[in-house]
């Protein structure tokens, strides 16, 4: 089994969808939520964060029931968000907690057949992701949500371009962004012009760039040619976690052939559609089904 470790907080969201509600904070953070999806694909995983003494024993006990070796330092508090969604899909983001910078480069990166990179607030900066590039030689996955949002003077979370993903992106070996932030590093709306939009994601210089578009799939480009890869069309309960989840089914196949990048992107959205049927930490990730998925959507590309 590869050893794939994971760097960006985990966090505890309230979650409230049209059609599910969570029982207040529950595990979640787009590391975490790559660790839990990858662990059930058969993969050992280990999460880099912080978090604080508040939720720091349930978050133990998360974790050793869902198989995912920790490596967290204490903070002042522990990181989360109230996320509502309305009837379109549309998401409006509270802040609960933030937890601390990231400050630790484990030595069991050196062992790491991949490392994520998933922040979800400013935890890994530039100079974090270097020193892992140096700690280590495997590809860098990097979904850059958590360095495109900061907080505003009154406290909100505002996206920006963080001028630090020039330096970071040349270190990664796939950076993967939903259309929001696709168009907040490119200015193109990929809903109007995926093709240019995931060209200009990877000019930024990354080997791999990869653009989410929800129900209307996914585009790939690694600097030969770009690669449309279709949703699996389901009914979707949560949404949150599905580019984390996508990333997870990515890498998985990735892993067993770098060079087939249209069947890591099916295995993508084969995995992304299994988590977003449920709501919080808790939803299965049945490997062989995602095989079946995955070969249906090969099908149609």
């Amino acid at each position: 089994m590869a050893l794939i470790v994971a760097f960006g907080n985990p966090v505890y969201d309230e979650i409230t969808t049209p059609f599910a509600k969570t029982p207040g904070r529950v595990l979640s953070g787009c590391s975490t939520n790559g660790c839990l999806a990858l662990t059930r694909l058969g993969h050992q995983t280990a999460l880099v964060g912080s978090l604080g003494r508040d939720f720091s024993q349930q978050f133990v006990a998360d974790l050793q029931r869902h198989k995912i070796r920790p490596y967290v330092e204490l903070g002042a508090e522990t990181g989360g968000f109230r996320l509502v969604y309305d009837e379109k899909g549309n998401r409006t983001l509270e802040l609960l907690g933030r937890a601390a910078e990231i400050k630790v480069v484990p030595e069991v990166c050196a062992n790491a057949e991949a490392i994520i990179i998933g922040p979800i607030l400013q935890e890994t900066p530039k100079t974090l992701v270097e020193r892992i590039r140096e700690a280590s030689k495997a590809p860098l996955f990097l979904d850059p949500q958590g360095l495109l949002r900061r907080l505003d003077a009154k406290g909100q979370v505002e996206h920006f371009n963080n001028p630090e993903l020039a330096a970071i992106a040349p270190w990664c070996t796939v950076i993967k962004a939903n259309e929001l932030e696709a168009l907040i590093l490119t200015g193109i709306d990929p809903r109007q012009d995926a093709v240019e939009a995931v060209r200009r994601l990877r000019a930024l210089g990354c080997q791999i760039a990869i653009v989410t578009l929800a129900e209307a799939g996914s585009v790939i480009n690694d600097g030969k040619q770009h690669y449309q890869i279709p949703a699996y069309a389901t009914d979707v309960c949560d949404p949150t976690g599905a580019g984390d989840t996508y990333m997870a089914g990515f890498i998985h196949a990735y892993l067993q052939n770098p060079h087939d990048l249209v069947s890591a992107g099916c295995w993508g959205a084969a995995t992304s559609s299994f988590w977003i049927e449920q709501t919080g930490p808790e939803a299965p990730i049945p490997a062989a089904q995602v095989a079946e998925r995955t070969a249906k959507l090969l099908r149609q590309v």
